[in-house]
């Protein structure tokens, strides 16, 4: 993990780094069966880590950010337990998915869910999101957060390693992408307000 690498943005300070390595190592390392695949997807956003949390924190609200789901109804009151039924939008190997809250953490801004049923081909999917700010500029103050999202899943019958993977990056890519562009925008009307 070398400056540049897409892990560590370009001017990362060494504490900042060390404080990221202890947050890879404690959420996004998953424990993998043969049949399995883990990866991790790093979006960088140049907006303060409450704004951002202030989206991703949101079980409830999935769709905000993530354009592939068509809607969410939940069951619980949006803490660790509660679970919300998806419908996904057509064009995807799937049609709906029932995923339960596992972490979140408000203080640490950790966010865990699991699937646990659904009409999908990504069984037994588990998904860890973390932000962390970082101050790009301390005269300035100006900050940004940067977001990592891993996950473990199965491996389809029929599918590779690779290819789930491939297919289940992309997927989380365009979501962290949506995300900054949200965030980016909420963070400028803020400035404005």
């Amino acid at each position: 993990m070398k400056e540049g690498s897409g892990i560590i943005p370009a001017g990362m300070k060494e504490e900042e780094y060390e404080y990221i390595r202890e947050v890879i190592g404690r959420y996004h390392k998953h424990e993998t069966e043969g049949d399995q695949c883990s990866s991790m997807v790093v979006q960088r956003i140049n907006a303060p880590v409450n704004v951002v949390w202030s989206v991703v924190r949101r079980f409830d609200k999935p769709q905000t950010y993530k354009h592939f789901i068509r809607s969410c109804a939940m069951k619980g009151d949006g803490q660790v337990g509660s679970i919300r039924e998806v419908s996904v939008v057509s064009g995807l190997p799937a049609s709906t998915s029932t995923e339960r809250l596992e972490i979140l953490d408000e203080e640490s801004h950790i966010i865990s869910f699991s699937v646990v049923g659904g009409e999908h081909r990504l069984k037994n999917y588990k998904s860890v999101t973390t932000l962390n700010e970082v101050v790009a500029d301390e005269e300035e103050g100006r900050r940004w957060t940067l977001v990592l999202e891993s996950y473990v899943v199965d491996v389809p019958e029929g599918n590779t390693k690779e290819d789930t993977c491939m297919f289940a990056d992309t997927v989380v890519r365009c979501n962290l992408q949506s995300l900054a562009h949200l965030s980016e925008h909420l963070s400028l009307q803020q400035q404005q307000d």
